[in-house]
């Protein structure tokens, strides 16, 4: 028997910040609406009653997972950490794709890399390296994506212009291309390269 609150759930996750909507999760279900706003409600419950550390958040007709405001410091905490202060491959990855796509949405990120990154894509904005550029018009209005004047002084860079050329990574549509995409470690490494000159040099000047 299906357990269609844990399928809810997982498709929560996956459309991230995005969230799904009612329509959209009757029809991956197929199940009537009203089965489904039952069901979303049961989750809800359930986030409460087990003392959990994500709510289950209904915004512009879309239901989201989020954290709760309470985990905020520590949240927050957690994007600025010694630990973390180096950008995983991950992030560097969707952060590169987002400079040269922009302005981008989460789609179009993960179609390119292949994989989910709803949290790369939150760890960037808590990081003040992307902010949101309004939203798509098109059915759901996804969020679209760019870069901020932050990321330009993170990498040391005057101009998006003076990105390392990644022509041969985007000039392509096919599966290829996106292959070639994930397994291009230069340009990833190069970026970084970048970021720990940059911050070398302004220590040396403080």
């Amino acid at each position: 028997m299906t357990n269609y609150i844990s399928v809810l759930e997982g498709l929560l996750f996956v459309a991230g910040d995005d969230g799904i909507s009612l329509e959209e999760a009757s029809y991956i279900l197929e199940l009537e609406r009203s089965a489904v706003r039952q069901l979303l409600d049961e989750l809800k419950k359930r986030l409460e009653d087990e003392n959990s550390g994500l709510e289950l958040l209904l915004t512009a007709s879309h239901y989201k997972l989020v954290t709760k405001a309470s985990l905020k410091s520590y949240i927050e905490k957690y994007a600025v950490s010694p630990y973390s202060s180096q950008l995983s491959q991950a992030s560097l990855e969707t952060l590169a794709i987002i400079a040269y796509k922009q302005p981008v949405t989460r789609v179009d990120i993960e179609s390119i890399r292949g994989v989910q990154s709803s949290g790369s894509i939150q760890k960037l904005l808590l990081r003040d390296l992307i902010e949101e550029a309004g939203r798509l018009e098109t059915p759901g209005r996804p969020k679209l994506y760019k870069t901020t004047a932050y990321f330009m002084d993170y990498f040391g860079l005057e101009s998006l212009d003076a990105l390392p050329d990644a022509s041969d990574l985007f000039d392509l549509d096919s599966e290829e291309a996106n292959q070639l995409f994930r397994d291009n470690h230069d340009l990833f490494e190069e970026l970084e390269m970048r970021s720990k000159e940059h911050h070398e040099v302004e220590e040396e000047k403080e």
